[in-house]
């Protein structure tokens, strides 16, 4: 079975690290990964204002060709001993789907591989980032009305996400599709949590799509599970939905972090 860590970040991420893409393809190789992507956040849409205090949640697009020509570079580089793939990690924004789709049609035919996230939710005229902070996650639950609103907000535009129309390049797999829970152990899911979660996973399956599985969430305090959490990862599994491990590494030594959890849940 190729082992891949199908969520990787780049110096080209304003939130992240300087760490060249080579170091990140190193560390896979020692750690006996047989294939990476590399799959930087898609600039966001025109006339979307990023909602975050330093507006860097995403590769500028004035960047865009120097990351594409650096990760063919480094593709080539490795290719006797890493399978590296192009990709990126595209937002879904509610009401924004048409600058998606454009900009999807116009660099889809240079992605190996690409992931589908909810990051930025729609409340009310103005967008929130979920999971920036946990002030920000308890600013936007007192403006929902509480966490549980809040949770809710968030799988609403999930599926929204699945189910958008983003053209022939729209990416197959759903990033970390249990966000939510980033911080839950400052607010807690709802009892309704796996329910909708199941009815998510079921629109999964029906189009076809796979499942990040990422660790990110067992390397942030308030949270310490994986997206999805076990008993989602297995129902997934079980319903027969591809989940493709990804640390969403943002330095160079988290890559393959934590995969043996994945190992546990999904490959046993």
């Amino acid at each position: 079975m190729k082992k891949i860590d199908g969520h990787v970040h780049t110096p080209f991420c304003p939130h992240g690290s300087s760490d060249a893409l080579h170091e990140y393809a190193e560390r896979a190789i020692r750690l006996g990964f047989t294939e990476l992507t590399f799959t930087e956040h898609a600039p966001l849409p025109a006339g979307f204002t990023d909602p975050v205090p330093d507006k860097d949640s995403s590769l500028p697009l004035t960047r865009i060709e120097q990351y594409i020509h650096d990760v063919q570079e480094v593709k080539k580089e490795y290719s006797k001993d890493l399978m590296i793939k192009l990709g990126f990690e595209v937002d879904y924004i509610e009401g924004f789907e048409a600058a998606t789709a454009s900009f999807l049609d116009e660099y889809g035919e240079v992605m190996d591989d690409g992931i589908l996230s909810v990051h930025f939710l729609l409340h009310r005229s103005s967008y929130y980032c979920l999971d920036y902070s946990e002030e920000g996650f308890a600013e936007l639950s007192r403006l929902t009305g509480s966490p549980e609103k809040t949770y809710e907000l968030y799988y609403k535009t999930v599926e929204r996400s699945i189910l958008a129309d983003l053209g022939k390049y729209k990416p197959k797999r759903i990033g970390h599709i249990t966000l939510a829970h980033k911080f839950k152990k400052l607010f807690p899911a709802p009892e309704w949590d796996f329910m909708t979660v199941s009815r998510l996973l079921e629109l999964v399956r029906k189009a076809g799509y796979e499942l990040d599985y990422n660790t990110a969430g067992l390397r942030k305090t308030n949270c310490r599970v994986p997206y999805p959490y076990e008993k989602a990862a297995v129902l997934a599994r079980e319903m027969g939905i591809p989940l493709v491990y990804g640390s969403d590494a943002h330095i160079a030594s988290d890559t393959g972090a934590d995969y043996e959890t994945y190992e546990e849940m999904v490959i046993k």
